[in-house]
């Protein structure tokens, strides 16, 4: 079943989560154990991000230098469909541009095809840790240039060109956005322009970058709707942890930090009293969301799992 079908169905607003692979070597039970803590929230469906390899500089027994390939969080696919089987719930694998050739993300879209997994989040990913070599070959270059293989993969054909039968299921899928503006474009116009063209090419709902100011996803939205964007924009919340996250989010991704909730943050002396701050300010920001009636909250849970599950236990 679609995202969007899914979001319809329900009576109440709609949760989902979003969850890290493990690191490579580690058991699928460390997934298992996050998972569990959340599914009493009736989570319509679970997101799984992908992550590339990097290129690494390690010293040898002679004491040379080589440079070695690591992918620290594979499985992606293997985990979305152990997640989908075991849990009956939807899982999406993320999919990406960035060191993934176009042929690796066929090669995965033909597993998801036999696994039976039809719904995706494409997203452009974050060339920051890769370097020229690994940007250089067939990739996707931008998330709409994802989009086209995606969409041509529907209608049977391949990356080299080539065509095949048709799958009986054809793979939907979301993307994200940003109420605050994405960081490289030049302005919200800019941005609102590409977020239009990834819905006309065929992007079923977007879900937003964290943010802790509801006013400005309210406005976002509401500019979205003047600009001819009809999707769900889906709200993405993510419970601040740590006391460094003051200045480390709003670096990282550009996410604004109210002075109401910087002030709060700026009073701790430890993390846990950062955390408590960051769950009563979640708990704030997802009933003032689900009052004005957002179909859905998605919950970054990526080292949050706890003050996500108290922040779902007030407003499920």
């Amino acid at each position: 079943m679609k995202i969007t079908d899914l979001i319809s169905k329900s009576d109440k607003t709609a949760f989902s989560f979003e969850i890290l692979p493990p690191l490579k070597g580690n058991s699928i039970e460390k997934v298992y154990n996050i998972i569990d803590k959340l599914i009493e929230f009736d989570p319509q469906y679970i997101n799984i991000t992908t992550h590339h390899s990097e290129n690494v500089y390690r010293e040898q027994p002679d004491g040379t230098i080589q440079k070695v390939n690591v992918r620290k969080r594979p499985g992606t696919v293997a985990i979305a469909a152990a997640i989908q089987n075991k849990y009956n719930v939807t899982a999406i694998p993320h999919m990406i541009c960035k060191g993934f050739t176009r042929e690796e993300t066929e090669y995965a879209l033909i597993d998801l095809n036999f696994l039976g997994i039809h719904n995706l989040l494409l997203l452009r990913g974050d060339a920051n840790k890769l370097d020229a070599d690994q940007l250089k070959g067939n990739f996707n270059k931008y998330a709409t240039d994802l989009q086209r293989q995606v969409n041509l993969f529907n209608e049977g054909i391949a990356a080299d060109g080539s065509t095949f039968e048709q799958f009986d299921t054809p793979f939907s899928y979301g993307m994200a956005c940003y109420p605050e503006k994405h960081e490289e474009a030049p302005n919200l116009e800019s941005d609102l322009h590409y977020m239009k063209m990834k819905q006309e090419m065929g992007a079923e709902y977007f879900v937003t970058q964290m943010f802790f100011d509801n006013e400005k996803y309210f406005a976002f939205v509401e500019r979205c709707r003047t600009e001819g964007i009809t999707v769900p924009i889906i709200p993405g919340i993510k419970p601040i942890v740590l006391m460094n996250q003051l200045s480390v989010l709003p670096k990282i991704f550009r996410s604004d930090i109210p002075e109401e909730l910087a002030i709060e943050l700026r009073k701790c002396k430890t993390d846990a009293e950062a955390k408590e701050v960051g769950v009563e300010w979640g708990i704030k920001q997802c009933r003032e969301l689900i009052g004005h009636g957002v179909s859905s909250i998605h919950f970054y849970s990526l080292m949050a799992t706890d003050s996500v599950r108290r922040i779902a236990k007030e407003v499920y």
